[in-house]
């Protein structure tokens, strides 16, 4: 790890250049019509120049993810996650977005999109920035990457250079563990080219028979690790071969009358998307919304086929040939001097070698959350409840643990003063400590309601099964509404007290999932406020039954008042900027694509508010345009913790609002999904994080990218004379460092 200032602040001396230039350079707006930016209304459409297009924005985001693999100082391992995540994002972009492009030049729509682009064009695009991407990543792993982790132990040798003794023990790995499930299949007259599978890694067999040349299909199995790990390495040493070459070496085994003539590897990508409409209600409304999933879910792997990538070893006239029997246009194929789907670089994370990567580290815990010191004896856990009933308590992910989330649910379940217990949960994982909570609390005297979202994309699967194992214990459980994702997260605890009836309530900015909670960066508050806990109480009646609240007290809630919520606030700062001269924004979110939101912070740049966007991912708003955008910034934070928080600042100072939420500045989060955003109403907490936490992101030199006019992205490096700072690091020293004091009291609101 890169050394450290007294400040706490991490020295990289990656710092001293520039990121590599934009992988796409969308044309620059020099073309807008002065005259026209004057006249324009808020409410116009945007000119196309003044719309950066989403996809290629996306591409420019995945190229961020690369370019932290690409990163000399950074832990050998941990620049491979970021090659995996690199391949793992591409794979699903394309079953999503790509794949509704192509539907659309299926289905022969010309129009432009509001970038300009047809989808014709855009397929051409997005096919030039890809390539060029993936031999990026190729040449990375080839020359650097690879032979960096051989050189410190950790290698993925050639089949053929393993020696004659590691081959005969592979052998028996092959004979035990891999040739009981491979399927030779045959492609000849009788037997035509078989269906690929949408993610699958595959073998084309070229095999000489006494009967002349034949071709087979060969699956790659998924169910054996993609790293065959080579037995008898030395102590600290661990060396693999990837599965296709330890199955090309053993083909003979497969085809025993036929002499191999080539082995090409490939990899298909199919359109996955899975959207509901109205139609597919039964008529009364009652449509079983398990059974749809399902259905569709068996039909994924059957897609159009949005993705071909072929090894470069494979002849040119063989690659046509593979192309025409998986019907892949030339849009489609993508050409790699390299190990393809290299994603399979995940399984290097379970390798005990912290000398290769980041430094771990022990979340803390909000002071009024935290246990005691008890002399030794076993400590107890403060009681939640009279600490939420205290004040507000603010939760900062990863930096503060998750237990504070899943002891929240377990004293609720435990707790025979609780009547009620309601949760959302869209992507839950694997191994979730809040299903056994859930299941606990169920009894006579405690209704426990879930909203599983089974449509939360790529978790379906997962999601049906803890929906169908909380239905199985009694908990009453709802699919949330039939065309929108429940994608907000709530829950709601009902409290008998001495007093009556209380509720307590838990809001996120994330996912009640406590693996991902360790690894993105998000901001949940607990609290007892009655103005809250009704609004959520309405917001469950809404998912579970048939109320449709007009308008929430405190709550802004999609799909019906979050837009226009958000758009009013900036049109009120646009007024306390003309009133003050002191107008102020600052949003940090995923993603920014809306176009009504876009033309509303337009407006308000052109009216001179002073504006900061921290947009992690896709960001289709122009930055720096004169006429446009000179007052507004947007920068990119991409590092070790995945920043997922959406923060909405407005004002300047004590009179500053500051708003969480799990809503991203997107269409479909505002039109196809119910969310909800939610204003800090504690002061000294809304005061670290429009005083403390924001400006820190914006100081940061570290892992922050600015965005340019024409859509390219460069590394913020520090000014001469000042070290570099590392927000996520600072984050980390602060929670870690404030612990302490924070027990004492006295700094208890700004960090807990």
């Amino acid at each position: 790890m890169a050394g450290r200032t007294p400040s706490g602040e991490r020295a990289h001396p990656r710092l001293a250049r520039r990121g590599a230039g934009s992988a796409v350079r969308p044309r620059p707006p020099s073309a807008v019509n002065a005259a026209v930016v004057r006249g324009r209304s808020a409410d116009q459409p945007l000119p196309p120049e003044m719309f950066i297009n989403r996809e290629l924005s996306w591409l420019e985001f995945n190229r961020r993810v690369l370019e932290e693999a690409e990163e000399a100082d950074k832990p050998l391992l941990e620049r491979a996650k970021f090659a995996a995540i690199f391949s793992s994002n591409l794979d699903e972009w394309f079953m999503i977005r790509v794949a509704g492009v192509k539907r659309k030049v299926m289905a022969g729509i010309a129009e432009p999109g509001p970038s300009g682009r047809t989808p014709t064009r855009q397929l051409a695009d997005i096919q030039r920035a890809v390539q060029a991407l993936l031999d990026r990543q190729a040449a990375l792993l080839r020359d650097d990457l690879l032979p960096a982790l051989a050189a410190h132990g950790v290698g993925i040798v050639p089949y053929t250079d393993l020696q004659s003794g590691e081959r005969e023990t592979l052998a028996d790995v092959f004979e035990r563990e891999i040739f009981p499930v491979l399927t030779p299949q045959a492609i000849d007259r009788g037997r035509r080219f078989p269906h690929v599978s949408n993610g699958s890694l595959n073998l084309l067999v070229a095999v000489r028979l006494p009967g002349g040349a034949r071709f087979a299909r060969i699956k790659i199995p998924g169910v054996v690790p993609r790293l065959v790990l080579v037995p008898g390495a030395a102590p600290g040493v661990a060396r693999f071969v990837w599965l296709e070459q330890l199955v090309v070496a053993h083909l003979p085994r497969l085809f025993p009358r036929g002499e191999i003539a080539a082995a090409y590897p490939f990899h298909v990508v199919r359109d996955s998307d899975i959207v509901l409409d109205d139609e597919e209600e039964d008529a009364d409304g009652t449509a079983d919304i398990l059974a749809l999933m399902r259905e569709h879910l068996s039909q994924r792997t059957f897609g159009t086929l949005v993705r071909l990538t072929l090894d470069r070893a494979m002849p040119p006239d063989l690659r046509d040939w593979l192309a025409g029997q998986l019907h892949a246009g030339p849009r489609d194929r993508y050409v790699v001097d390299g190990p393809l789907a290299p994603q399979a670089l995940f399984e290097l994370e379970g390798l005990a070698r912290p000398d290769l990567k980041d430094p771990a580290f022990a979340p803390s815990l909000p002071p009024r959350l935290r246990p005691a010191p008890n002399g030794g004896q076993p400590v107890t856990r403060p009681d939640v409840f009279a600490a939420v009933r205290q004040g507000d308590v603010l939760l900062h992910h990863p930096y503060q643990s998750f237990a504070a989330v899943t002891d929240f649910v377990r004293a609720a379940a435990l707790d025979p003063d609780v009547v009620a217990i309601k949760q959302t949960l869209y992507r839950i994982g694997r191994d979730s400590p809040l299903i056994p909570a859930l299941i606990a609390a169920r009894d006579d005297d405690t209704q426990v309601a879930a909203v599983v979202e089974v449509k939360a994309r790529f978790d379906e699967e997962n999601n049906i099964s803890w929906a169908e194992r909380l239905e199985e214990h009694g908990v009453h459980v709802a699919y949330g509404l039939p065309t929108l994702k429940t994608h907000c997260k709530a829950t709601l605890v009902v409290r008998r007290e001495a007093d009556g009836l209380r509720r307590y309530v838990h809001l996120s900015t994330g996912n009640y999932n406590a693996t991902t909670a360790r690894l993105y960066e998000d901001i949940g508050l607990l609290t007892a406020r009655e103005e809250i806990a009704a609004d959520v109480a309405e917001l469950f009646n809404m998912l579970t039954g048939y109320a449709q609240p007009e308008r929430y007290a405190t709550l802004w809630v999609a799909p019906h008042h979050l837009r226009t919520s958000i758009r009013a606030a900036i049109q009120r700062e646009v007024a306390a900027h003309q009133r003050t001269g002191h107008g102020r924004l600052i949003f940090k979110c995923n993603a920014l694509t809306d176009r009504e939101v876009i033309r509303a912070l337009y407006a308000a740049s052109r009216a001179g508010v002073d504006i900061d966007l921290i947009v992690r991912g896709p960001c289709c708003l122009r930055p720096g345009v004169p006429g446009w955008s000179e007052s507004v910034r947007v920068v990119s934070i991409v590092g070790r913790f995945l920043e997922h928080s959406r923060i909405y600042a407005f004002g300047s100072g004590d009179a500053a609002e500051v708003y969480l939420g799990s809503a991203d500045l997107m269409e479909r989060n505002f039109d196809r999904r119910v969310e909800t955003v939610f204003r800090v109403d504690d002061r000294a907490l809304a005061a670290h994080l429009r005083a403390v936490v924001l400006p820190a992101y914006l100081r940061d030199t570290v892992n922050a990218r600015e965005l340019h006019p024409d859509g390219s992205y460069t590394r913020r490096v520090p000014a001469p004379g000042e070290a570099p700072f590392d927000v996520q690091q600072w984050l980390l020293d602060l929670y870690h460092d404030a612990a302490p004091a924070a027990a004492d009291g006295g700094t208890d609101a700004a960090v807990g």
